[in-house]
């Protein structure tokens, strides 16, 4: 069993990795970061069409939180002032608004200004092929 929660997002979206890097520069949440096209998704308990649709929070003990859920899980993890913000997050009608805002900037992340690709990094077979997949462009 891992002992961390992980953090999936997808890496071949600029606008989502250089997300993921300042929210663990800033808010440092007690997660471990990866971008699902490197993951082992069979092991996490989720599909790639899942991943690539929302960020998902995978507890140690497999339970899967997707999109502003995915949010909140990472917020709460990091404590102080960001927990806050996380339980905040959890509320209705908080969370319905939050829901809302997350599936409009997830289903418009591509025209969103972001940094590299982790696609560029060759962590997986794929991307040792040069076949990154991009399932939600």
């Amino acid at each position: 069993m891992r002992m961390r929660p992980v953090l999936i997002f997808d890496g071949d979206c600029g606008f989502c990795t250089t997300s993921v890097g300042v929210v663990q520069r800033l808010v440092r949440p007690r997660c471990e970061a990866v971008a699902w096209q490197h993951a082992d998704l069979a092991s996490l308990g989720v599909t790639a069409e899942r991943a690539g649709y929302e960020a998902l929070w995978v507890t140690p003990d497999g339970r899967v939180y997707g999109g502003v859920q995915a949010v909140a899980k990472t917020l709460l993890s990091a404590g102080g002032l960001w927990a806050v913000v996380g339980a905040v997050l959890t509320l209705p009608p908080v969370r319905w608004a939050a829901h809302g805002v997350y599936r409009l900037v997830a289903d418009h992340r591509g025209r969103l200004p972001g940094g590299r690709a982790a696609c560029a990094v060759p962590a997986r077979a794929e991307a040792s092929r040069g076949s990154c997949p991009r399932p939600f462009t």
